[in-house]
């Protein structure tokens, strides 16, 4: 029996340095589940406390989350080589994140203040900026925390958050730092700028569709939306401009993607033709119903008026207008498909990539069960449109992703 594979390191963030800032805040437990969440996926995060910092937590538990050595006020003044030290942190990083950052320390940065390592670092980079905010209620609001924020912001920094909440004061009001999964995709987003696919339109369906019989239930099928998502957020770590159709999901939208709920076959066959033109790729994993109630009852079907026969009809073929459209257009330049087979997997994907005039189909086999609908691995087949076939082992959906976004760069370049 297959085992399935340890969650994926992110490929954008394999070996990039990266260097995070953490100020006196009580959000700083925050900051060790980020620097933890970035070493995992791959990055190296050299991480700078100020001495403030030091009072929420110590430089040893960093080290254990990075494996890698903690600097602080200490570093800059204690060693024979501390007057390179901030210039080299400088230099070396490829973006300084720092969160949570105070109302002093963005007062600092926006004054140009060089009073420590992370200010001196920061004056000594020209790597990008993203500040996540934390502090108490009504300090965000502030005029001079505003004004601060302005001009950091003119400068090129990114603020993200911060987001309404309940404080450690007590206080509920706008001042909670973001939680780090969203700071996360935040630095993916700035990390993806100028790789391959930057310039690029990508257009992305996931998830299935509803299809209503009444007022309260719909013929459904049992997609997550996983795999669309996870391309989704593999096309904007290559620097693409992505938009994500959804059928009904509760999953969270990629940081960058434009999002777009739908939930019916119908109204996401609209939402795809209104932007194909401009689309360069155009990636169909969503799990589109083939059929829905010609009609939908008024009213509640009841039970106690006894069975019901229930006719359908055909949706609309989304791929199949499509085609459609390369042929009077000749976009987009990449058109991938997915097909969720129970049987003769290769036989019926190659049928549809003849079909829909298809670049890529990518093929799995939903009697499989690690692979297909509500869970996080898959085993796929790829065959393209000169009818060559290569199987893939299981895998992370986020890894398939990155299997067909390479593919996808080879289709474009020939």
């Amino acid at each position: 029996m297959d085992i399935p594979p340890t969650p994926s390191v992110i490929r954008v963030l394999v070996g990039r340095r990266l260097l995070l800032g953490v100020t006196g805040s009580i959000a700083a437990y925050k900051a060790v589940d980020l620097a933890s969440r970035l070493t995992q996926a791959g990055a190296l995060v050299d991480v700078v406390l100020t001495e403030a910092a030091r009072r929420f937590v110590s430089p040893l538990t960093f080290s254990s989350v990075t494996a890698r050595h903690t600097y602080t006020d200490d570093d800059l003044w204690g060693s024979p080589d501390s007057h390179v030290l901030h210039v080299g942190l400088g230099k070396e990083a490829e973006l300084i994140v720092v969160a949570p950052a105070t109302a002093n320390t963005l007062a600092k940065l926006a004054a140009g203040n060089g009073d420590s390592l992370l200010s001196l670092a920061a004056l000594a980079t020209r790597a990008p900026l993203i500040l996540a905010p934390a502090m108490d209620a009504g300090m965000f609001d502030h005029p001079a925390t505003q004004a601060n924020l302005a001009t950091l912001f003119q400068r090129g920094a990114i603020i993200v958050g911060p987001v309404e909440g309940r404080m450690a004061s007590g206080l509920v009001g706008q001042g909670r730092m973001v939680e780090p999964g969203d700071l996360v995709g935040h630095i993916r987003r700035v990390l993806g700028r100028g790789r391959a696919l930057s310039g690029r339109r990508v257009l992305v369906t996931a998830g299935g569709t509803h299809e209503p019989i009444d007022p309260v239930r719909v013929i459904a099928n049992r997609s997550s939306g996983k795999q669309g998502f996870a391309l989704a957020q593999a096309a904007l770590d290559r620097g693409a401009e992505v938009t994500l159709i959804s059928g009904p999901s509760a999953l969270p939208t990629p940081v960058g993607a434009e999002r777009v709920d739908v939930e019916t076959a119908e109204a996401m066959r609209r939402e795809v033709e209104l932007r194909l033109d401009g689309t360069d790729i155009l990636l169909m994993a969503a799990a589109v119903a083939d059929f829905r109630p010609p009609d939908l009852a008024p009213d509640k079907l009841k039970r106690s008026a006894g069975p019901i026969d229930l006719h359908l009809e055909p949706t609309p073929d989304i791929l199949g207008m499509v085609a459609e459209w390369r042929r009077r257009s000749g976009g987009p330049k990449a058109v991938v498909g997915f097909a969720a087979e129970s049987r003769d997997l290769v036989g019926q994907a190659r049928q549809k990539v003849k079909a829909k005039g298809l670049d890529l189909i990518v093929a799995n086999d939903i009697t499989d069960p690690n692979a297909g609908f509500a869970v996080d691995t898959n085993r796929v087949t790829f065959i393209d449109a000169a009818e060559s076939v290569q199987e893939l082992p299981l895998m992370s959906k986020a890894d398939v992703a990155e299997a067909v976004l390479d593919r996808v760069e080879t289709l474009l370049r020939s």
